[in-house]
């Protein structure tokens, strides 16, 4: 196999940081015609570019495969990070600097780190370092993930379906193991959004008289307070089950995590001595509702006439929007719930992917070279991914990765989207070689099957 050098995948990695294609939600925002500049000055290729939006890119390469007709093998990374307050931060969030073996900044674990190794391992095939798979290998780097794809795979998928093909995907989450020894994590479902906006009208007054005021502005943050006290419903999934199973936890408090019963319980008990994990536990396991976004009023003294809350809502694979519709109108109740207007902006279900086939077992072939085991953990996570979109197409897509001891499962859950983003050196070099070796076994046994 082609050798990938640890400052070659390193040094992308940085280069794609400090790009800042920071996606903070609204359609000018993201800029990853930077990242996709990139990628196409370090693989020598152009490849297929699209461009819904000026600035919105994302670009497809593809390697073709030497048997028509055979399965063909999507490399799905995404391009854009979320927004950062830089003040919380020990290095600066888009500087990339490497401190204590770690390369710092915005995307290092989402998922920039898989978009770097993807590329790498991807170049040697483009290059013709590393022969052709049966199939197709197609990397394809897109925008606005973290906005649910409309100008990427979302877009892709309407309009260019052709540049992304249904067979086999690897994409993202990868996490370390969730106890040391223990099966490699592989990303086999997902839970789905249900973004909202939820919006209510007031009359508009001097707010120096604020008696019986029709305040719009109240009368939401009071919907938010509530829905924020409220108890989510429970929702055990057979991923759930499989994953409580595999991952390492006592008899007695894996009997509880699956059981509606005494679910909340043992979360509860979790939370004392593995916060993440409880957090990770509580969010594979509930419909979440999480408000995000408040705005209100145009001036001090006066009474605000309309209020808006944005709402990041979770489906665990098997409920739908009625259980989201039930759940507002337990929660608030008709009389309340009819003063709120309620505008979707992003929905869709939970997903999964079958934990078995010829990707499954090239995952496998991989685990066994860099770990010595074949056991993997098919593993739910509360996040939404572009996976949803291939899967909805009939794809098998998982994400996985390598990582080594220096960060444990619980502490990496906590930087997604936090603070003091990092990866460390030795997991950027271990994920960029299980993704390779999976990539070849994957060929290989395609190869053997024909």
């Amino acid at each position: 196999m082609a050798e990938i050098a640890t400052g070659e995948v390193v040094e992308l990695l940085q280069t794609l940081i400090r790009n800042r294609c920071v996606n903070d939600g609204n359609d000018d925002s993201g800029h990853e015609h930077r990242s996709v500049t990139t990628l196409q000055q370090y693989l020598g290729a152009e490849g297929e570019v699209v461009e819904p939006h000026p600035g919105r890119q994302s670009v497809v390469f593809t390697v073709p495969g030497t048997t028509p007709g055979a399965p063909s093998l999507l490399l799905l990374p995404h391009l854009d990070v979320v927004p950062v307050t830089p003040s919380g931060w020990s290095w600066d969030p888009f500087a990339a600097e490497v401190h204590d073996g770690f390369v710092w900044g915005r995307g290092a674990i989402d998922m920039l780190n898989i978009t770097a190794a993807m590329a790498a391992l991807f170049s040697r095939y483009l290059s013709g370092a590393m022969p052709p798979l049966p199939g197709d290998l197609v990397l394809a780097a897109v925008a606005d993930e973290e906005a649910g794809g409309v100008f990427g795979v979302g877009w892709l998928s309407e309009h260019r379906p052709d540049l992304l093909p249904a067979d086999f995907v690897l994409t993202e989450i990868a996490t370390p193991h969730v106890v040391p020894g223990g099966g490699l994590p592989v990303t086999v479902a997902e839970k789905g959004p249900s973004w909202k906006v939820l919006a209510t009208r007031g009359t508009p007054g001097h707010a120096s008289q604020p008696y019986r005021s029709d305040n719009a502005l109240v009368t939401l943050a009071e919907v938010i307070g509530l829905l924020d006290a409220a108890t989510e419903p429970v929702a055990v999934s057979p991923q759930w089950v499989t994953f409580v199973t595999g991952a390492g936890f006592s008899d007695d408090l894996a009997s509880r995590l699956v059981d509606p019963d005494r679910l909340d319980e043992a979360i509860d008990e979790l939370a004392a001595s593995d916060a993440p994990v409880a957090r990770f536990a509580h969010a594979c396991t509930h419909l979440t509702v999480a408000p995000t976004v408040f705005t209100s009023g145009t001036k001090s003294n006066v009474i605000p006439d309309s209020a808006e809350a944005h709402l990041d809502m979770r489906l665990v694979p098997g409920q739908g929007e009625s259980d989201v519709v039930d759940h507002l109108r337990k929660v608030l109740g008709p009389g309340r719930l009819d003063r709120i207007e309620v505008i979707d902006k992003v929905t869709g279900p939970g997903n999964a992917s079958p934990a078995d086939g010829v990707l499954w077992e090239a995952i496998g072939d991989a685990a066994e070279t860099h770990t010595g085991s074949r056991e993997r953990l098919p593993m739910l996570i509360p996040v939404t991914t572009d996976a949803r979109h291939l899967r909805g197409r009939g794809a098998v897509s998982y994400g996985v990765g390598l990582f080594d001891d220096r960060m444990g499962f619980g502490e990496m859950l906590s930087l997604f989207h936090g603070n003091d983003e990092r990866v460390s050196i030795g997991s950027l070099t271990a994920t960029t070689a299980l993704l390779a070796t999976t990539v070849a076994r994957f060929g290989d046994r395609l190869a053997e099957a024909t």
